[in-house]
């Protein structure tokens, strides 16, 4: 029987084998502790809370492969671990070939440690209701520039229309291998599948899915994990809030 709602088989897709390098660490960045744990061990926590997935596959350095699953928490939802590559195209290109029978696949970095359970969950919703592809979103804040290549503005675009994209990326899993299939490079996976054509829906995100990329990033991810616990990463915090401020 699945763990989530419905018939369809949800399978997420997590890549951790890239490198902490601005985080100053010589290490892969998914194995960087937050709180006490790795943040692999929250965003697989944050998956399995969300009741919405129904196997985990996690893609790791070769060298990596049996320390990754001594961290794995003990769950009714089987989690993998797959040798990755050396790109992060590579990665997922490794996790869909070890979840053959996927119906739909979530891409979920593990940088994006506190990412609360129900933001997993609206992804999930979407893709039931129809979507082929969705990812969570949030208002830019900022006033952005465009600039040239020696720095000089070019233009102001209009940040109404603009939105910062988060993961989990959700994806009819037919879709995704055939956007892989084709080879070419975007900055995230909804860049291939625009390239197919493919309308991509977006719901709401939430602060609490920033990406941990940076020392200042590190230390507030460190100050609100203080506040909870790995295994309840909700933490009692109303996660089905559209608000876009952490607490």
């Amino acid at each position: 029987m699945n763990r989530s709602t419905g018939d369809d088989r949800v399978v997420a897709l997590v890549p951790a084998a890239g490198m902490g390098v601005r985080l100053g660490e010589s290490k892969p960045k998914a194995f960087v502790h937050v709180g006490g744990s790795p943040m692999l061990t929250w965003a697989i926590q944050g998956l399995i809370a969300s009741g919405s997935v129904d196997e985990v596959v996690v893609m790791v350095p070769a060298e990596l492969v049996d320390a990754t699953r001594a961290l794995l928490p003990a769950s009714a939802v089987p989690v993998h671990v797959v040798t990755g590559g050396a790109e992060r195209t590579d990665s997922v290109r490794a996790g869909l070939d070890a979840a053959p029978d996927a119906d739909f696949v979530l891409v979920h970095d593990a940088a994006r440690a506190l990412t609360p359970p129900a933001l997993i969950t609206r992804v999930v919703a979407a893709l039931r209701a129809g979507a082929r592809a969705v990812v969570p979103a949030l208002p830019v804040s900022d006033t952005i520039k465009s600039v040239d290549a020696t720095g000089a503005v070019t233009g102001t675009p209009d940040r109404s229309g603009l939105r910062a994209v988060q993961t989990p990326q959700g994806f009819d899993a037919r879709l995704l291998r055939s956007a892989y299939a084709t080879g070419t490079q975007a900055t995230d996976d909804a860049g291939l599948v625009e390239m197919l054509g493919t309308t991509v829906q977006t719901v709401p995100g939430d602060a609490l899915a920033f990406k941990i990329t940076t020392p200042l990033d590190l230390v507030l991810a460190n100050t609100l994990a203080a506040q909870r616990d790995p295994a309840d990463i909700a933490g009692g915090l109303d996660t089905t809030r559209e608000a876009v401020t952490a607490p």
